[in-house]
């Protein structure tokens, strides 16, 4: 296992270390460094110094408080020691053979850090320059909703060939925490590291690039599920426009898995599908997130959960994108409000439609029924209908 290298910037120290109970009464904590048999113990368990630290399963972070995680390790890590997740069968870790995951955690001056570890192709000596400040844009929107910082990146080792190892140092906001939920905040930046080197994409991860500039990743992506992409704006001067965003999104909220729609990038169709083949930026002024919202609580119903609606702009021209998360079944069916019929709007109809792969589906008239008759049911009899 690597050490611990990078000594965090200095800030001010909080002893965590001997701090008095309050009112003369000692507090339960969670987690706590024993220094006569220079251990952790949590729990009925006790966990003894390896030599480059300590070791937990990922399973053990549930019940471990972040701040109590803070004060044990500030008594017990030296300044290179970590301490090491395993996420396999700890009954068969090794420290001396066995590979650790790749999320860690280390002490600095009262401070708490999480590791995570990274393999790219990037040399932090390319010609491009160095790959370090697309790291830090990448992560930092993901970082920034989640009450953390990425405080340093290094690249670790000196091989002469690819792959090289880089090393992310974060601080999070420790309130309310546990430490499962930083090993999380990790595990999190881990896929969106990955999904900037290599491609390969989650409805997530896509967010966080889309929010943090870097569209240029989807290109050569398939559209499918979960990823609508469109080459210019829906035309929302017209109820048929309006209409046919509102169908864009609702496809998403009645499927399972939620899905983004894009706004400024063109697919290319291909046997099998489409992929996603260039960024089309489309004019972005400070009416145009407003203008999306008006049309779809005009035209789509229920309103749906925790729906986000962004853009990324630069010199009057970017990208729009509707996030739409899984929404809950009792939700379901979402209903647009208007429909083209033979390219006529028929603005007293409904349209009810959901994605399956690359394409739509409508909701058929016996699934609609079986709803309705449902929840009639359970009003006049107070319960379902088997």
């Amino acid at each position: 296992m690597g050490k611990l290298l990078y000594a965090p910037p200095d800030g001010p120290a909080r002893d965590c270390r001997h701090q008095p109970p309050l009112g003369g009464v000692s507090l339960q904590r969670t987690i706590r460094y024993d220094r006569q048999n220079e251990s952790l113990i949590f729990g009925e368990t006790k966990r003894v110094y390896r030599d480059v630290g300590f070791t937990l399963h990922v399973a053990e972070l549930t019940s471990i408080k972040a701040t109590d995680f803070r004060t044990a390790l500030a008594s017990g890590l030296g300044y290179r020691d970590e301490v090491y997740v395993v996420e396999g069968d700890y009954d068969e870790f090794d420290d001396e053979y066995s590979p650790s995951g790749p999320v860690s955690f280390g002490e600095h001056q009262g401070r708490l850090f999480v590791r995570v570890q990274v393999v790219t192709k990037a040399h932090e000596d390319d010609d491009e320059g160095s790959p370090e400040e697309l790291y830090r844009s990448a992560l930092r929107p993901y970082l920034d909703r989640r009450k953390a910082v990425l405080q340093k990146v290094e690249m670790v080792g000196s091989q002469a060939a690819s792959p090289w190892v880089w090393d992310f140092y974060i601080e999070c906001n420790l309130r309310m925490r546990t430490a499962e939920d930083l090993y999380e905040i990790g595990r999190g930046a881990i896929a969106l590291l990955d999904a900037l080197a290599s491609g390969h994409l989650t409805r997530e991860t896509t967010l966080d690039l889309l929010r943090a500039g870097h569209a240029d990743v989807l290109v050569g992506q398939p559209e499918g599920s979960w990823l609508d992409v469109k080459s210019s704006h829906y035309d929302l001067d017209s109820t048929q426009g309006k209409i046919s965003l509102a169908q864009s999104i609702s496809r998403f909220t009645n499927a399972e898995h939620g899905g983004i729609v894009v706004v400024g990038m063109k697919g290319k169709k291909v046997p099998g599908g489409e992929l996603i083949h260039s960024i089309h930026p489309v004019p972005v002024d400070g009416r145009t997130l407003r203008r999306y919202q008006s049309a779809l609580e005009h035209h789509l119903y229920p309103p749906p959960d925790l729906l986000d609606i962004e853009c990324h702009e630069a010199d009057g021209k970017g990208i729009v994108f509707v996030h739409v998360p899984p929404q809950p079944e009792e939700l379901k069916p979402f209903l647009v409000h208007g429909a083209v019929v033979d390219g006529q709007v028929e603005g007293a109809f409904i349209s009810i439609v959901r994605r399956r792969g690359e394409g739509s589906i409508p909701i058929t008239a016996p699934a609609i029924h079986s709803t309705l008759a449902a929840g009639r049911a359970l009003l006049r009899r107070g319960q379902v209908p088997e």
